[in-house]
């Protein structure tokens, strides 16, 4: 028999008792274990309304026959939520069966917006991410409010408010409303400039194109906050300073702070000058052959001793390129290089001209037209696919684009394309309105007032085509025009055609002595010769009645009183070399015009005509102008002129004088009779009245001179003279959002005793 030592008890009780419990932690693990094996026979789907619960089991990482894993089931809720239909998902183990718990989201019946005035729904609708018949998320509504208060931020409003409403419809349905208040536009309340010591906070403010709010800006959206704008007046302000000789400057900031009310922002410009320079040993070197440099210095701009202008430098640069463009050197770079000398503040540019490499354009992009098809815009290129890429011919085109005046901006671009050898060509344009209503009124001591309507669309059906119809109403002159120009006509781009139709009856009892009324139409043909040079033909049908001839009207009157008819070839040759058709600051045109009357009608002369305009840029907004025009008409086979064919000054073409205020008189009636021979010329000068340049107003001071003479008609009661006369003036042109308002005062200071004179005009007009 064994005997057990009374001390070894507990511990003996001790291992069985522990090891009781090693073997019960064993069976738990075992069983639970056992508890969570098995098979899934069936995945059962509950509480979906929409969704199929095959759909819900497609998203599921486990199925039937596939044993019971934990992670499976995890994944498998995860991918669930990940789809968004559901707000809520959980998966329970009934028996053998794996039962999955949905609660969908709610579904988008209708998406609307309330209190927006300032941005249009469809603009809004494009930017959301939620639709109808979407699931509705509180994390969509959100990021949506979030893209609305972005939209409104970019146009300047920045105490703008979203709140979303939900109402709940039958089905699991809602309908989502945005209620929005657009709160008042964020203004600047100042802008401020740190680090400038050479220009005046004043003179800076004049340059940035963001502006301070101040009452006189209320057509305008300068004066509200826009990051980008910032972005661009940075560039702006560095522009300018390496324009006028700062070429170390840094924009270092541009930080904008916004007041505690949220209504406006404070604007700080932080810079540093640097030093002054000016322009040091210019020279230009060519590695061309065949090409002298010595050839070439007539196109820099830049001289010794000059003020130091990055401007310049580009312009040179750019008037380089298109010189040795057209000497026939198609791929050729020009670098200007640079050596600053800092004791002596002076810069040294040399133009380096190089054989560049042979670059072809491979293709041509055009964005953002929405109206204008493609082929308005293709048709003004001189530059296709497949050609040789030339710097000068795409920046000829973009003065092309430019000058169609469809757009607000044209913006080109290149990029290197599918090789090193090819280019890609971008074209990003931004449409605008090219719809016209325009009212006309104009005034003068003998006329009183006149009124123009005119309905014009210059970019019909987006196909560059021109429609134009005009009404003038006035207690003496009333007229109707209708005018069409095809720009591509019989789909070739170098040939325009058109056509006009016009009737107009005119009161001219105060001038002539009787009424006139003429009716008609023309056919007109246009085609380039060169890249400035073009020509077109036309066809003019004239019905001219000459009625209520007064019985103390001149004899010279009375004598053509009836019915003439006109019917007429001409043509007109144009060289035009002026920047811009719209506002034109340098450059010339010349136009001269033929007229014979004859082939058929009852009236035959030949007409020929001279115009020319230059125009010259002194400074920002400082432009000359000068203008002349000539005119001369002749009876063919012994006829003389009649008076409706006549040359009569005054009004616009001879300001200071009244419509026909100068012109052959009747001495006895004082009616004016016409002359064959006419000229004008007029000098001008348009400039800044000092006020904010956002506000557009400028001055202008001019004198006209011509004169008007060699009737048909002749007797010692005939009052002729070839004498020139002259005017001075002034007047103020101002663009206003309901149109470009002039106004003109002019005094005739050289004149005859038998001219009539006039000292006010007026006009303005609007577009849609």
């Amino acid at each position: 028999m064994t005997s057990v030592h009374l001390d070894a008890v507990p511990k003996l009780v001790r291992w069985v008792m522990a090891a009781a419990v090693v073997l019960a932690a064993v069976s738990g693990v075992v069983g639970a274990a056992l508890a969570q094996s098995g098979i899934v026979n069936a995945v059962r789907v509950e509480g979906n309304q929409r969704v199929e619960p095959e759909t819900v089991r497609a998203y599921m990482a486990i199925g039937p026959g596939e044993a019971f894993d934990a992670q499976a089931i995890d994944r498998s809720l995860k991918a669930l939520f990940a789809t968004e239909i559901f707000a809520d998902v959980t998966i329970r183990r009934e028996g053998d069966d794996l039962v999955v718990r949905v609660v969908e989201n709610p579904i988008i019946n209708r998406l609307a917006f309330e209190g927006n005035k300032r941005i249009e729904d469809p603009e809004l609708e494009a930017e959301v991410q939620l639709r109808p018949r979407v699931a509705y998320t509180r994390a969509k509504v959100q990021a949506d409010v979030a893209r609305i208060l972005e939209i409104y931020r970019r146009s300047g409003r920045f105490a703008a408010t979203v709140e979303p409403k939900v109402i709940r419809q039958e089905q699991n349905r809602v309908d989502l409303i945005f209620e929005i208040d657009e709160g008042e536009r964020t203004k600047v309340r100042r802008i401020s400039f740190v680090g400038n010591e050479a220009f005046s906070d004043s003179k800076l403010r004049g340059v940035v194109s963001t502006k301070e709010s101040a009452w006189y800006r209320f057509l305008s959206d300068d004066d509200a906050y826009d990051p980008d704008r910032l972005t661009f007046d940075r560039e702006l302000l560095r522009r300018y300073y390496m324009s006028e000789g700062y070429a170390d400057v840094a924009i270092v900031s541009a930080t904008a702070d916004l007041t505690q009310d949220r209504k406006d922002f404070f604007i700080t410009f932080t810079l540093q000058e640097g030093e002054r320079y000016d322009f040091g040993t210019v020279r230009v070197r060519s590695a061309l052959p065949d090409l002298a440099s010595t050839n070439l210095h007539p196109y820099v701009t830049t001289f010794t001793g000059d003020r130091y202008n990055a401007d310049e430098v580009e312009a040179t640069i750019q008037a380089l390129v298109d010189v040795v463009g057209g000497l026939g050197y198609a791929f050729v770079e020009i670098t200007p290089v640079v050596n600053r000398d800092v004791e002596a503040h002076t810069i040294d540019v040399t133009y380096d001209i190089t054989q560049g490499p042979r670059v072809y354009v491979e293709r041509i992009n055009i964005d953002g037209n929405v109206r204008t098809l493609d082929r308005v815009i293709r048709r003004e290129f001189k530059l296709a696919e497949g050609d040789a890429f030339s710097t000068a011919k795409l920046r000829r085109f973009e003065q092309r684009i430019r000058n169609l005046d469809f757009f607000e901006t044209v913006d080109i671009t290149t990029e290197e394309g599918s090789a090193p050898d090819q280019a890609v060509i971008n074209v990003e344009v931004a449409e605008k309105s090219t719809g016209e209503l325009s009212f006309g009124f104009g005034f003068s001591t003998g006329d009183g007032l006149v009124g123009d309507i005119q309905l014009r669309e210059r970019n019909l059906l987006g196909k560059g085509q021109d429609l134009s119809i005009d009404t003038t109403l006035s207690g003496r002159r009333q007229q109707f025009d209708i005018s069409f120009t095809e720009p591509a006509f019989l789909e070739r781009d170098d040939l325009s055609a058109g056509f006009d139709l016009f009737h107009k009856t005119t009161d001219l009892q105060a001038e002539s002595s009787h009424d006139q009324t003429d009716s008609g139409g023309g056919l007109r043909l246009g085609y380039p010769l060169t890249e400035r040079l073009s020509h077109s033909v036309r066809y003019v049908a004239r019905r001219v009645k000459i009625s209520d001839v007064k019985s103390n009207a001149s004899r010279f009157i009375r004598q053509q009183k009836g019915v003439a008819v006109t019917s007429l070839i001409g043509h007109d040759l144009i060289y035009d070399k002026v920047d811009s058709r719209i506002n034109p600051t340098e450059g010339y045109l010349v136009r001269f015009s033929q007229d014979i009357a004859g082939i058929g009608g009852s009236v035959k002369f030949l007409r020929n005509q001279l115009s020319t305009s230059g125009y010259y840029e002194f400074d920002d907004d400082w432009v000359g102008s000068v203008q002349l025009r000539a005119g001369h008409i002749t009876g063919l086979f012994g006829d003389d002129v009649r008076i409706n064919d006549r040359f009569f000054l005054g009004g616009t073409s001879l300001r200071g004088f009244k419509t026909s205020g100068v012109s052959p008189r009747d001495g006895q009636t004082s009616d004016a009779l016409g002359g064959k021979a006419m000229w004008t010329a007029t000098a001008e000068l348009t400039y800044p009245l000092g006020l904010p340049d956002e506000i557009g107003l400028l001055g202008r001071v001019f004198t006209d001179v011509g004169a008007d003479w060699d009737s048909d008609d002749s007797g010692s009661n005939i009052q002729d003279s070839s004498a020139p006369r002259v005017v001075i003036g002034v007047g103020a042109t101002y663009p206003s959002a309901m149109g470009p308002i002039k106004i003109d005062f002019s005094e005739a200071i050289v004149k005859e005793d038998f001219d009539e004179t006039e000292l006010f005009r007026f006009s303005f007009g609007t577009r849609f």
